[in-house]
């Protein structure tokens, strides 16, 4: 389950880096970027939806800000 979880992530992440974003962020990610800058709110509130989950794209920032998708021994301390 953990390595398709990771290539659904990778793919989530290729799908971004097609669309302008940054390379190793994810759609959820940047969603929650843009509605906290003010920029879009619609696609935060999409994805959120689409997961059931009122807080996964804040979830998602969160875990990008702390480089929890990086291995143990690169994370930030």
């Amino acid at each position: 389950m953990k390595r398709l979880k990771n290539i659904l992530i990778a793919f989530d992440q290729l799908i971004n880096a097609v669309f302008n974003g940054w390379p190793d962020e994810t759609l959820s990610s940047r969603a929650y970027r843009w509605h906290t800058s003010g920029k879009r709110h619609w696609p935060m509130h999409v994805i959120n939806d689409l997961f059931f989950d009122p807080v996964h794209c804040l979830s998602s920032y969160i875990s990008e800000r702390t480089g929890r998708q990086l291995p143990p021994e690169m994370r930030p301390e």
